[in-house]
């Protein structure tokens, strides 16, 4: 399976999954738990039969390390979903996880002691105006909405507040992860499709926690609207539809990932995700018809633009230009 493979597997599932994760939080906006569960249960089971060989592949990793980062990991899945309860738009959900590049630079110079470019700095200026923008301007929307009474509007911008808050947190946690899972496999090597597993496997007794939202939510789907499936010839309710659908969906995404991660150069990766993000942005707003005003495009071409800096893309395609006219100089 090449590059062009994981590319069609990011973008068809990834979007897909923006797509399913759309229609069922329209439905039911505090349905991130359930969703959460079963995107970890699938994995750990697909990853329990064909990466550990049923529990018999111990294993490169020691198991402490991953408690280490499934909590992290499984902290900051929880919250980015359970954001979604607090008037959290999906669009604006996605803009601000976009901002990653911004808390792996903060956290990275202040852990790691790592040193950048002006052209990385001015790309993490851009990002945190961009989402600033967008943030700003939903701030506004939610103003507007709640205009009837002053004191329903106050409460839902404090609910807003603590969405926007819980997706910050989220934000740094995954940086933090991700300089952790940086750390660990200087030390032990990579091994991605093991630590997959061990990231959605170990944090299920966790959903303990979140038993009673999540048997309510499978009596909600249960009740709702039935459709018939000619493929299998099988009628489901239609939210258990959706379900499986993103839980499908986010499964090739990530499979994707992991294929372009051993395929391609980490610079080739980070442009791929990214151009699924936009085409993701793009397609919730014009399908779904989410509010979406001039300075939300503003904000987000910001965003776009900073993380095109950061990945160094111009520099790329300039050389690729450059190179046929700088080899003929050296024949010469």
């Amino acid at each position: 399976m090449g590059p062009a493979f994981a590319i069609v597997l990011v973008f068809v599932g990834c979007c897909s999954n923006v797509v399913s994760l759309e229609l069922l939080v329209r439905d039911f906006p505090g349905c991130g738990n359930i969703v959460t569960f079963a995107q970890f249960l699938f994995i750990a089971l697909e990853g329990f039969i064909f990466e550990t060989n049923f529990g018999r592949k111990k294993p490169a990793i020691p198991i402490r390390n991953y408690v280490i980062m499934v909590t992290m990991f499984f902290t900051v899945s929880v919250i980015n979903n359970y954001a979604l309860n607090f008037n959290i738009a999906m669009p604006l959900h996605m803009i601000f996880r976009s901002g990653s590049l911004i808390a792996n630079m903060i956290l990275g110079i202040i852990i790691l002691k790592k040193r950048y470019s002006a052209s990385k700095y001015l790309s993490i200026v851009l990002i945190s105006a961009g989402i600033f923008i967008c943030t700003i301007m939903s701030a506004k929307q939610m103003n507007v909405a709640n205009e009837g009474s002053e004191e329903q509007g106050f409460s839902a911008f404090i609910h807003w507040l603590i969405g926007i808050a819980m997706l910050t947190f989220a934000l740094l946690m995954s940086a933090r992860m991700g300089i952790f899972q940086e750390t660990l496999y200087k030390q032990y090597g990579k091994h991605s499709k093991e630590a997959l597993f061990y990231n959605h496997c170990l944090p299920l007794p966790g959903f303990l926690l979140l038993s009673t939202d999540i048997y309510n939510h499978c009596v909600h789907f249960s009740q709702s609207t039935p459709v018939f499936i000619p493929a299998v010839g099988l009628t489901m309710p239609i939210m258990w539809l959706y379900l499986l659908i993103n839980v499908i969906t986010q499964y090739v995404c990530i499979r994707g990932v992991f294929i372009l991660t051993t395929e391609c150069a980490s610079l080739t990766v980070t442009l791929v995700v990214t151009l699924r993000k936009f085409l993701s942005l793009i397609f919730s707003i014009m399908y779904f018809q989410n509010p979406f005003t001039t300075w939300h495009w503003v904000g987000t071409a910001v965003v776009f633009l900073g993380t095109l800096l950061y990945t160094e893309v111009w520099s790329s395609v300039q050389m690729a230009l450059r190179g046929p006219g700088i080899k003929e100089k050296n024949a010469e």
